[in-house]
């Protein structure tokens, strides 16, 4: 029934403008407003869109929402710190000083961070191509 369906993601925010802010500038991926429907696009690799789309009771995800596959997450972590952006740490999970939990045992090499309306995004190691 869906084989042919181009199925796309979505998730919340306390504020739109932040958001485009963010992830168009911060984060540097192609945003782009509906202003009709009143949210926002990302445009990502390989002609994937995300929705954001303001909530006004929005709470933030308690999970990763969105994970952005790198070569270097060093670097990656080290470039996203260079604009504003701080690494969580989560119990169970043993993160260096930039706060990356260098993989082992089949899981990737991973940093967690949150957009400004507190929803979890993370860097990891890009899968073996």
């Amino acid at each position: 029934m869906f084989e042919n369906s181009r199925a796309f993601s979505g998730f919340a925010v306390d504020d739109l403008e932040r958001a485009k802010e963010f992830y168009g500038t911060t984060l540097g991926l192609g945003v782009s407003e509906d202003e009709e429907m009143g949210l926002l696009r990302l445009d990502l690799a390989g002609g994937t869109t995300i929705m954001v789309y303001p909530k006004e009771d929005h709470r933030p995800a308690n999970c990763t929402i969105l994970n952005f596959p790198v070569d270097d997450v060093e670097r990656a972590v080290d470039e996203l710190t260079a604009r504003g952006v701080a690494f969580d740490r989560y119990e169970g999970f043993e993160a260096d000083a930039k706060g990356i939990v260098h993989g082992e045992d089949g899981m990737p090499t991973i940093a967690w961070f949150k957009d400004p309306a507190g929803n979890i995004l993370s860097v990891l190691t890009a899968p073996d191509r």
